[in-house]
This record gives structure tokens, sequence and C-alpha cells, in this order.
């Protein structure tokens, strides 16, 4: 197999049978290669073997939570995750994006939904977008971006940040300075308007500080601007 048609490769982990049929129907018909499974353990030993382009995760799996399968993928790996469950309101959705899931789709779904959500998902995570530069360095370069590899350093040491953590930093670092509303940081990490935007934005600002500040507390990469969105601290810019 190429290595393109590994990002065709997509694990559906669900104990709904119906789910899986259709599921998988729609998603093969898109030209996806769908690998099943019905509860954590499987899943798992699934997307260690078969290097998946993207997971479709529910959260009420028989033998363990979603969230904790979730959890678990992200240590081992960026690769996307969409969320397919029947919890449906604000703060499970946003609970769930900031695992590090990139995005949520709630029960009862259209099939047709699914597969455009997993194009996007694709798109934006496997994209080809030509960087405007290779690297990009701030505070004397206790920050530094690698915009080919898609890879962070902070004083040197590698730092492990999902797909949307990896692109809300490099979008914020592309004009420190520059105040971003949350509405277009939400575009740019989850390619449309998603209900509830606000508080994922803020949830993947919280990670990515844990992350990469020296104090996440009192940041110093990445400042709030009450009222209007957040901004790269414009003092970063090397001259």
């Amino acid at each position: 197999m190429e290595r393109g048609d590994l990002n065709k490769r997509i694990v559906v982990v669900d104990d709904d049978p119906s789910v899986q049929e259709v599921t998988r129907a729609y998603l093969e018909k898109d030209g996806y290669l769908v690998y099943l499974a019905s509860t954590a353990a499987e899943g798992l030993a699934i997307c260690e073997r078969v290097k998946p382009g993207l997971v479709v995760l529910d959260l009420m799996l028989p033998d363990r939570p979603g969230e904790a399968v979730a959890k678990e993928i992200r240590s081992r790996s960026d690769v996307p995750i969409l969320m397919l469950t029947a919890k449906a309101s604000e703060d499970e959705r946003v609970g769930g994006l900031a695992l590090g899931a990139d995005d949520y789709l709630t029960k009862p779904f259209s099939p047709r939904e699914l597969v455009a959500r997993v194009r996007a998902i694709l798109r934006r995570t496997q994209g080809t977008e030509v960087p405007l530069v290779e690297s990009l360095s701030f505070d004397g370069g206790a920050l530094l971006i690698d915009t080919v590899a898609h890879e962070v350093r902070v004083r040197g040491q590698p730092v492990e940040l999902t797909p949307n953590e990896y692109r809300l930093l490099a979008t914020l670092a592309r004009y420190p300075g520059r105040v971003y509303s949350r509405f277009e940081l939400i575009s740019h990490v989850q390619g449309y308007d998603y209900e509830g935007y606000e508080r994922t934005i803020d949830a993947h600002v919280k990670n990515l500080r844990k992350k990469i500040e020296p104090d996440p507390r009192h940041p110093r990469y990445v400042e709030t601007i009450f009222g209007v969105g957040y901004r790269l601290a414009r003092r970063l810019g090397e001259p």
C-alpha cells in the first residue's frame, strides 16, 4: 500500500452493530478502508496494528470509557479522532475536544455528515499547504516552531501537541501581536463554525499553555485579550 493510502485507513470503535454497518457502508463508498471494533481493547489493538489515518470513537463502550481510550490514543499518536456519541451536552462536547479529539458528532447522526466531517478532518490534518517559512523562532529561540515537520520545541525540548493545539499555535505565530477572535481561531482549528466554539477554543488554549508556558497561570506566550480573543505576545518576535 502506498504511503498516501495510509490516510484512507479508518478505525471505527463502536459497540452498536447498526452504527458499525452504516458507518462502514458510507465510508467505504467514499473510498476508505474501514476496520471495525466493538470494544476499547479491540480498538486500541487495531490502531496499533494498522496505523490508521483517522479514528471514529464512541464514548460509551462496554469495557472502558471512550474518554480514556481517546487519552490513550493521544498519548501514543497524533492520529485524528472523531468522537461519535449520544452524549450531547456542551460540557461533554468541550470535554471531549479538550482530550485531544479533532471533532465531535452526536447520535443520531447523518452518515453523509459523518463522511463530510471525516473529509474535512483529513484535509486539515494531512494537508500539504506550503508554510510561509520553514521555522518560526520566538523569545530568543526558547519557543521554536518547525512548520515543515510540524514540531514544536520549548527551551530545546520537543513538545507533543495535538493537531488542534499545533494549528492553534501556528495560526497565532504567523502574526505575533495580532489579536484573533475565538471565531477566527475555531475556523482555523476546526475548519468551520463549531457550536460552542468559545469554550472549545478556551479549552485548547488552556491545554496549549500547559505544554509551552513557563508558568501557565501567568502566560508569557499566548495572551488573553479580554472581550476579544487571543494573541501571541508581540514582544516575542525576533528582530
